[in-house]
């Protein structure tokens, strides 16, 4: 851990997404985004769980069934590769809300949506060539 970020939770991601969801969250993230447990904690009927995407930690509350509170959230994730996490998507029971095509800002863009309706924008960025 960098002792700088002693205060942050297993030293990285001061910003933190809070998704709430079903159990199959947790299989979710891992399947389609590559998702590293960091921490699982029991609560009530779920988990409480602190995930690495990448270079971004994500907090899973994944219940059954979830918090009568709980809200869906929106997230925007880059991907190396977002055909092949949008049929990992597709195959862990997503919805497709919109296929993958190529954006005029750059990028190649896809999203769905999960089982607890939280949406997820796969994105990859394709840098401008110099001609």
């Amino acid at each position: 851990m960098n002792e700088d970020h002693k205060h942050i939770r297993n030293g990285l991601g001061a910003v933190r997404p809070f998704i709430y969801g079903r159990l199959d969250l947790l299989d979710f993230v891992a399947e389609v985004f590559g998702a590293v447990e960091l921490e699982r904690n029991k609560i009530d009927t779920g988990f409480h769980v602190q995930a690495r995407i990448a270079d971004a930690v994500v907090v899973l509350s994944a219940m059954e069934p979830p918090y009568a509170e709980a809200t869906r959230a929106s997230t925007y994730v880059y991907l190396d590769d977002v055909d092949a996490a949008y049929a990992r998507a597709m195959a862990a029971g997503a919805s497709s809300l919109a296929k993958p095509s190529d954006r005029p800002f750059q990028e190649r863009t896809a999203a769905v949506k999960d089982s607890f309706g939280n949406i997820w924008y796969l994105a990859t960025y394709k840098a401008k060539t110099a001609n």
